[in-house]
């Protein structure tokens, strides 16, 4: 029997208008001839419930509106099923959905979901924890949760609560004592960030770029291993002045699994843009072609976005 899909719209996102938003959208996947039930969360919590809640039922596909976040919250649930992911993006950043070149527009995203072209891609996991995106420990972490400390407790917006996160960061000592561990051996570094991709980026530091394909098999790690605040700083003006590829400080491997130990139990571990606490060591490994999305064909495809 023919079931609806499910649209599960984080109302807290950033182009979210509630209730006029859910309309449009019911309106436009009838337009293309798909019928469609659309849920508004208005928390975090709301949206895992309803993405288990879903994953049980009985519609194949699965659409996740919002930004990174929200889609991480409905991948965790339905990667454990044969459900297929639908992505509209409505989100700030929307970098999943600008890796896999769906449209920025909703009414064309709608339409892609309507066509149900699908493709396998991989999931990162550490710890037990899906990302679709990336994790990374050290600076961005830290700069996250002090931002959203700016954010509460000062009002100051998102941007500018960054800003003053990222400055109070750097002025500490903003190096982590690792051990990296992989199926070649052990290695020990001093760095102020391990960045692991689900699969190769384009990056420069700050300026996290796209990734060409999302079915490689392969993490991507990224980290700087010379210990000093002159590295870091020389870090960022190459960053600046795009020759991040030059700086020999900077070190990328590409693997199936590694494990990073610290001194720490626990440390703030970044993934798809939120962050939580975890417990050491972290274990990361991915999931070749484990999740099954909607994306354009390939005649359709856009250009790569560029400035993410």
């Amino acid at each position: 029997m023919y079931s609806p899909i499910e649209v599960i719209i984080n109302a807290g996102s950033g182009s979210v208008e509630q209730e006029e938003t859910k309309q449009k959208l019911i309106d436009l996947f009838e337009e293309n001839g798909v019928e469609a039930n659309v849920y508004l969360a208005s928390s975090g919590n709301e949206i895992v419930e309803l993405a288990k809640k879903m994953a049980k039922g009985n519609a194949e596909i699965i659409v996740a509106g919002g930004g990174d976040g929200s889609i991480n919250a409905i991948v965790s649930e339905i990667i454990k099923t044969d459900k297929t992911l639908g992505i509209l993006p409505l989100g700030t950043l929307n970098n999943f959905s600008k890796d896999l070149q769906i449209p920025q527009n909703i009414e064309e995203a709608v339409r892609v979901i309507a066509e149900k072209h699908t493709k396998q891609i991989d999931v990162g996991e550490v710890n037990g924890r899906i990302f679709v995106n990336n994790s990374s420990i050290g600076l961005y972490p830290q700069i996250v949760k002090h931002r959203e400390n700016q954010q509460q407790r000062l009002g100051y917006g998102k941007w500018r609560a960054a800003f003053w996160a990222a400055l109070k960061i750097l002025r500490r000592s903003p190096f982590l004592r690792v051990k990296l561990r992989t199926g070649d051996g052990e290695r020990f570094v001093k760095t102020p960030f391990v960045f692991v991709g689900n699969n190769e980026y384009e990056m420069d530091f700050f300026n996290i770029g796209r990734r060409k394909c999302l079915d490689d098999g392969k993490l991507s790690v990224y980290f700087l291993h010379k210990s000093g605040r002159r590295s870091l700083f020389m870090l960022v003006l190459r960053t600046v002045f795009g020759r991040l590829r030059q700086a020999q400080d900077f070190e990328e491997i590409n693997i199936e699994e590694i494990t990073i130990e610290t001194r720490n139990n626990r440390m703030l571990v970044a993934f798809d843009g939120e962050v939580d606490t975890l417990e050491t060591p972290l274990s990361y490994c991915v999931h070749p072609l484990a999740l099954r999305v909607i994306v354009p064909t390939e005649s359709e495809e856009l250009p790569a976005d560029e400035d993410g």
